[in-house]
């Protein structure tokens, strides 16, 4: 599967005219690009983010004021995560335009909707991190809408056990926003490139 997605990276050929801008406009390349950038932006965050009620806010003031370069690697980080979003959701409305989810494409368009999903949970689980006023309360309006879908109770029980915002919680959308949801994603999208080469994708080089 890596093989593949390298040679899906970096092919031996390429013919010319699929070098022009076309309706496709590389989107699900741009988009991993995107998570490549969030990615990175997002390690170097975790060397002074402080996973706690009492720190999380001041750990952020204090990246903003006194790291060099840290509140441009903040906005860098949520501007990326912001053109993830935008950009998957581009990609999956061209291929529902152009029909590219038909057969034998239909597993490689399941794979992409469960990103675009993950992705929308990884915006959500990361916007409580900062813990400002503006990140409680609208993590506390999301956990209150899930509560009203079935089985959204047993969801909100597992998401924030102790309610939003307490220690628990907040560690657990850490965990989720910094390991769990972007490996998820990683590996789905290996796969989803490897599915690519696999069904030939629009390119008649591949």
């Amino acid at each position: 599967m890596i093989q593949d997605f390298l040679k899906h990276l970096f092919p031996r050929v390429v013919i010319e005219r699929n070098l022009a801008i076309r309706y496709t406009f590389c989107l699900g390349g741009l988009a991993f690009s995107a998570f490549l950038l969030m990615l990175a932006s997002g390690l170097l965050l975790l060397v002074y983010y402080q996973p706690t009620p009492e720190r999380a806010f001041g750990s952020i003031l204090f990246l903003e004021s006194n790291v060099p370069g840290g509140m441009y690697l903040r906005s860098l980080h949520r501007l990326t995560s912001h053109a993830l979003l935008a950009l998957i959701f581009l990609h999956t409305l061209r291929v529902i335009l152009t029909g590219a989810y038909r057969r034998p494409r239909q597993l490689n368009w399941v794979i992409g909707f469960l990103l675009l999903c993950l992705a929308v949970f990884e915006g959500y689980t990361g916007y409580l991190l900062p813990f400002d006023q503006l990140a409680y309360w609208a993590t506390q309006t999301g956990m209150e809408l899930l509560s009203a879908f079935p089985g959204g109770g047993f969801l909100q029980a597992l998401l924030v056990p102790d309610g939003v915002g307490q220690p628990l919680s907040l560690l657990r959308f850490y965990a989720l926003h910094v390991a769990m949801t972007p490996l998820a994603m990683l590996f789905l999208s290996l796969l989803h490139f490897y599915r690519v080469r696999k069904n030939k994708g629009v390119l008649p080089y591949l």
